[in-house]
């Protein structure tokens, strides 16, 4: 009977349940689509290129390992990635060569080029397999072969290097995601600068190479060969489980705080036909089950339009970060039964809790005073509302007192939307006596115009109508603030402290480690130092942090870059030297003089003793090394060079080596900061809709207001004049709220990340989303409003409610 009852209520008050129906939607495809980033990063494979035509490549383990005794007694060892490739030796070759049933093995050097072009030997050609499909296969040291693709014919100058080389030979081949250039093994094995050593080793056929594989020898096959080619790929799984979990569970919460307001707001809605059905004697029991019964049908069909929606959100993501480089172009997206399958279940349960909680109060009531609070609405805030505001307020507090203590950017990141969250849901919950509290300070101001005047009326006696309105409102400027400027707060702060240690003049990019370009910019007229910088990670442990190698050249390295040194000296910093920052230090627990040992991008272990502490680690990584040893443990060797050369003209420089200014070539940048504006992108647009749901919801529900207001003489352009300001108010109370959150929680983060509470806002970047949310509160009002006007105003006010 129930379950009757609600279909028909469904099938006659559609409109009323267009607003949960949407922000539904919306929940399950935003939910579905984050996990699916989550199971590409656990399950997702990435398909060889370079690698393809080889059964079994042996190659180095590409994880540092470590071994953790719990108290438990019991023995755990974990892996974390390394960021550079692991070279292993040539000698192995042989081996392999020896194991029965072996018939061919091929060796292979890998080595970065101009561009985003890869140098080979060619005998390893045969991996792919390559063939030549016109010329030949490269003889000499000066010859080489460029796949299909590179557009150059025989007989064409390729320059490498600032050397000419000549091309002999095009293969018939080109690989989809990577530019190839073919050299004759002894100049490929002296461009990459590795003697004695190769990047992999192609094993045909596939045979069992146990005998042969020490600790840091590793036999990938499959799918796996694709790991070891694209050393991003693992990289890139990690991120998305990182993105995928942090971008989900923030998605849900506030899919959560979406949903349950616009239930609110449509059982708000329905409180005179919920008083009626308690007046001809239905039980509370009786109208919770049929505003449940409703609740589970809009989620269920809402939450299958949504988890298909959020497939195809889920590709277009996909699509995006490859874009941007944060994932391989081949880590194929796991499409499998349980995203979707947890988006409808989400949906289906936000849902049904939702319209629960939000009738549970008028469900118990006794039918008189239904229908009296149904007639007026005073706003009185409910105990157990107001104590859940109190908590969230206090919970509040303690996430802004834990995230000022956070250093890393991975543990602050999701405290940092958790905490705005938090504090916004403090916000909606006692939203109706800060709505009454506005109003009373407003109201002056509103009275000055008839409908002005009307417009104070109506928000002194609806103040939870304007509480949720309010809601949304608060929570787009509250997430937009905090996603945007916790960037430039960070961008900012990496950027002051860069330019305030950096003496250069110029920055020129590119700088290899054979010093070709270093002395051709120092032969320029007027260059008076040269400082050489490569940057790439380290890790100490399992914990991963930003270095940087640094030679000053004849000068100590104090005087080629201020650091800001609070602790040691950088006088007589040499190979067996390393400076940390001041964040490193302290969660290392060392100090000047200890020893700290870590494991370089390539899996080399080093221990090199402390000189020094600085102060500038967002500007210049967490380590500073001697840069020999950086550079010779790096994929690409080529980095920056800081020039102090304050008379020479940018084109002198401009005419050895490409030139950019200090400010674009110095520092670290924000990782990720573009992949971050993407994802939560997605959150801000989920919040946009929450606002134009919500605010159509509460226009298209006043239509016999509206109307009567026209019997009694209002004009159409006083009533919309009305509900402008009525708006108005909610969003400049919002915009303030929004604001204040956005404050506390970017100050916490600063005061953890940059040591800081004076967060970073570009003031046109605020004033453009303060204009953008205005603009968006008051087209969502204006456009309801004229529909709702349209009609005769006798025919609105004898229409059935």
């Amino acid at each position: 009977m129930i379950t009757g009852l609600a279909l028909k209520t469904l099938r006659h008050r559609g409109a009323a349940f267009a607003g949960a129906f949407v922000a539904l939607v919306c929940a399950a495809a935003l939910v579905c689509a984050c996990l699916m980033l989550l199971e590409t990063g656990l399950r997702g494979g990435i398909a060889p290129e370079r690698y393809a035509g080889a059964p079994l490549i042996v190659a180095g383990d590409q994880n540092v390992h470590e071994t953790v005794a719990k108290s438990s007694g019991k023995v755990k060892t974990k892996a974390k990635p390394l960021s550079e490739r692991v070279w292993i030796p040539e000698a192995t070759a042989a081996r392999l060569r020896g194991l029965p049933g072996v018939s061919e093995v091929l060796t292979e050097v890998t080595f970065p080029l101009n561009g985003h072009a890869l140098g080979h030997g060619w005998e390893s050609a045969g991996l792919t397999p390559f063939t030549v499909g016109r010329g030949r296969p490269p003889r000499g040291d000066g010859e080489v072969v460029v796949d299909a693709r590179s557009g150059l014919s025989v007989g064409a100058a390729l320059d490498v290097r600032g050397k000419a080389y000549r091309v002999v030979g095009v293969t018939a081949q080109a690989l989809p995601s990577q530019d190839t250039v073919f050299f004759s093994t002894a100049e490929a094995r002296r461009l990459a600068g590795r003697p004695g050593l190769v990047t992999a080793i192609g094993v045909f056929p596939r045979v069992d190479v146990s005998p042969v594989l020490t600790d840091r020898l590793v036999a990938y096959a499959g799918d796996e060969r694709g790991t070891v080619e694209f050393l991003d790929a693992e990289q890139a799984r990690v991120r998305l489980i990182s993105l995928g979990g942090a971008l989900g569970g923030t998605s849900l919460l506030v899919a959560i705080l979406v949903v349950t307001g616009t239930s609110a707001l449509a059982v708000q809605q329905r409180r005179r036909e919920i008083a009626l059905l308690r007046a001809v004697a239905a039980t509370p029991g009786q109208v919770r089950r049929l505003l449940g019964g409703e609740a589970l049908l809009v989620g269920l069909v809402a939450g299958v339009v949504g988890s298909a929606a959020g497939i195809g959100l889920g590709f277009w993501l996909r699509g995006r970060f490859v874009e941007l480089g944060a994932m391989p172009a081949n880590l194929r997206l796991v499409v499998s039964p349980f995203p979707a399958a947890a988006a409808l279940l989400a949906a289906v349960v936000a849902a049904w809790a939702a319209t629960r909680l939000s009738v549970r109060r008028t469900a118990r009531i006794r039918p008189v005073e239904a229908l009296g609070e149904a007639a007026m609405d005073g706003g009185r805030l409910p105990l157990g509302r107001s104590i859940a505001g109190v908590l969230c307020v206090a919970g509040g507090i303690v996430l802004t007192l834990v995230l000022s203590g956070l250093e890393t950017e991975a543990a602050s990141s999701p405290v940092t939307m958790l905490t705005a969250l938090v504090w916004t849901v403090a916000v909606t919950l006692l939203g109706p006596v800060l709505a009454r509290v506005a109003t009373t300070l407003l109201g002056v101001a509103l009275r000055a115009s008839r409908a002005g005047y009307l417009a104070a009326g109506n928000l002194r006696t609806g103040p939870g109508r304007m509480a949720s309105v309010m809601a949304p409102l608060t929570l787009l400027v509250a997430m937009t603030c905090t996603i945007l400027f916790s960037q430039t707060t960070m961008g900012h702060a990496s950027a002051a402290q860069a330019a305030a240690g950096s003496h250069a003049d110029y920055v020129v990019s590119g700088a290899t480690a054979d010093g070709a370009l270093i002395e051709a910019v120092r032969r320029v007229p007027g260059v008076q130092a040269v400082t050489s910088v490569v940057r790439t990670s380290v890790r100490v442990g399992l914990d991963k942090y930003g270095a940087q190698g640094v030679d000053g050249g004849e000068r100590p390295l104090g005087q080629a870059v201020d650091l800001g040194v609070v602790s040691g000296s950088l006088d007589g910093f040499g190979a067996r030297s390393a400076a940390l920052s001041e964040s490193a230090a302290s969660r290392l627990g060392l100090s000047v003089g200890e020893s700290i040992r870590f494991t370089l991008g390539d899996g080399t272990p080093a221990e090199l003793k402390v000189a020094a502490i600085y102060s500038r680690g967002l500007g210049f990584g967490d380590l500073t090394l001697p840069y020999a040893l950086v550079a010779n443990h790096v994929d690409d060797p080529s980095g920056t060079l800081l020039v102090e050369a304050p008379a020479v003209p940018r084109a002198a420089l401009a005419a050895v080596a490409p030139v950019v200014s200090p400010t674009e070539g110095t520092g670290t940048q924000t990782p990720n900061a573009e992949v971050n504006y993407v994802a939560m992108g997605l959150i801000i647009a989920f919040s946009a809709i929450a606002v134009v749901n919500t605010l159509a919801m509460s226009i298209t529900d006043r239509s016999r207001e509206l109307a009567l207001l026209r019997l009694v003489g209002a004009t159409r352009r006083q009533v919309l004049r009305m509900l402008r300001l009525e708006t108005l108010t909610a969003l400049v109370v919002s915009v303030l709220a929004g604001t204040g959150i956005a404050f506390v929680t970017l100050s916490a983060f600063g005061r953890g990340m940059t040591g800081s509470a004076l967060p970073y806002v570009p003031p046109a970047g605020y004033a453009l989303v303060i204009a953008a949310v205005a603009a968006l509160a008051l087209v969502a009002t204006s456009l309801p409003a004229r529909l709702a006007l349209r009609a005769r105003p006798a025919e609105t006010i004898g229409a059935r409610q």
